[in-house]
Order: structure tokens, then sequence, then C-alpha cells
């Protein structure tokens, strides 16, 4: 869920397939809105959250940069058979590394000739089945480096059942991966693994989302949406419509506009206004 720009619209809407952008032979993966990028897959879903204040730099493009992290870091996921359900012998996935040699081929990518600049926080979660007895249980590989964060919520009983933790530098600067960044993915990143059930909604959020939405208005959200979700599946004929199938998105969509809303309210009460109160920061209202 990107949203350092809640007022500009996700690039890769409203064109053509043909117009979008390639890198080493490949379609480039995602979509951006503003700075930040997102994308999910089959497998993989991830947040990356450009840095703004390279737009103000000669040659800064940090849109470009969280959007290439997060496309070569799909492909390693993606080229990697252990993620599958039946892999039952396959090595387990390393999405730490998967993310470092995305980070080197953005750096290649964004070099020499076509130089960019720019920064941006990376988190992703891989889905990977762990074979037990007879079963193949489901297990989700967490890696986050800086602010951005993923959440697993069970809708069914509102709670929590994992959240990554934020990595900060100083207040308001979060580890970052990019130009001249001491940040790398194999010395700065922290994977984690955990075991999740059918219901379960795992979200990928920037801190547009996680600086303005506190947790329990994080859960709420979801249980609600999730509810008309499940409503409008055993209202229509037959149980399952193109428009519950859309539903997922729409859960997101939900979220993003609860945050959007303490964004914009100068007077609003929000997770960042409060840890700046805690740094000494005088400041009211959400973060945008």
């Amino acid at each position: 869920m990107p949203s350092g720009s809640f007022s500009d619209p996700p690039s890769t809407h409203n064109c053509s397939r043909d117009r979008r952008s390639y890198v080493n032979g490949e379609m480039i993966r995602g979509i951006t809105n503003g700075d930040d990028a997102v994308l999910v897959g089959e497998n993989f879903i991830g947040a990356n959250d450009g840095v703004g204040a390279w737009a103000h730099k000669p040659g800064g493009h940090a849109a470009l940069w969280s959007r290439l992290i997060l496309h070569f870091w799909a492909l390693e996921a993606e080229r990697d058979v252990s993620i599958t359900p039946d892999a039952s012998n396959a090595p387990e996935p390393n999405p730490v590394a998967y993310l470092q040699t995305a980070y080197e081929q953005t750096l290649e990518a964004t070099s020499g000739l076509n130089e960019w600049k720019g920064t941006t926080t990376a988190c992703g979660a891989l889905l990977h089945h762990v074979h037990e007895a007879a079963a193949a249980e489901p297990m989700l590989y967490v890696t986050n480096l800086g602010d951005s964060q993923v959440m697993v919520v069970r809708p069914r009983t509102q709670e929590i059942v994992y959240k990554s933790t934020e990595q900060w530098h100083w207040f308001d600067c979060p580890r970052q991966l990019g130009t001249n960044s001491p940040d790398t993915p194999k010395a700065n990143a922290v994977m984690d693994k955990i075991m999740i059930k059918e219901g379960d909604v795992v979200l990928a959020m920037s801190d547009g989302v996680v600086d303005n939405l506190w947790e329990h208005e994080v859960v709420q959200n979801v249980h609600d949406s999730m509810q008309r979700l499940e409503y409008g599946r055993h209202s229509e004929p037959g149980g399952k419509t193109d428009k519950v199938e859309g539903g997922m998105p729409n859960v997101a969509k939900a979220l993003v506009k609860a945050a959007r809303n303490i964004a914009e309210d100068p007077y609003a009460e929000s997770p960042f206004m409060e840890r700046a109160v805690e740094e000494g920061l005088a400041m009211e209202g959400g973060e945008s």
C-alpha cells in the first residue's frame, strides 16, 4: 500500500501494457505512486517507500529506485522454486539474499550513462510452504529494512498475529537503500518467519499508513472490510462473483482512504504526532 503521495495516481493505471517500462528485457513489475512502489504477486507482496527529498536534487529519482528494487526482488523470489507448494525437498528460501541481489542490480541499472540517485525503504512478505507429515503448512517470510511495515491481521478474532519492527537512524530518518546510504540488505535487513492460517490478511504498508493509523484502527478497518466482503459473497447467487473476487483490492483501498483522511487533517492525533512529541517536537495532525 504505497501512500507517500496520496494525490498522485498509480503510474501504470490507464496505460496500455506496451507502454510499460522495461529493464534487462523484463517488463518492470509493480506500480508506482509518488515515490513509492507496491507489488502483489502469487507468493510475494512488497511495499517500498522512496525518499521524496531526492526530487529536489540533480539526478534524483527515488521513485525509480523504489520500483526497481521491488522489481528485481520479486524476480529473484520467482526464480526460487522453494516457494512453490510442491517443493518438498527444496532448500529454504532466503529473501534477504534476494533483496541483496535486487539492491546490487538496481545499483548497476542506475549507474554509468543511466545514473539516477535515490533511496528507498523496503519491506516484503514471501509465502513458503513447510512440509510437516502429509500436509504443507503456510509460512510467511517477512523481510524489512526501514520504517515500512508488514502486518498479519486475523480478522475473525480481530488480532494482530505479527508486525515487523521499524528501523531508524534517528527520528524521521529510516534505514534505506541507495545513494550515499550506509545500509545494505545483507548487513541491516531483518527477516522473520511466521506460521499463518487460512483467512489471515497480510499487509505490506509504507509509513504513510502506519504513521497515520493506530494499530487497532488498522485491525478494525480490515475486519470491517472483510465483513463487507463476506456479506457480498454470501448475498450473491452462487456465492462468488467478479465483484467479490476483486474484494481484496477494496480492502487495501479502504485502509489507504482511512490513512489519507488522517494525513489531511491538521488537528488529528496520529502515531507520527506521538513520536514527534516524544522527540520534543511540537506537531499536530497526520503525516502526509
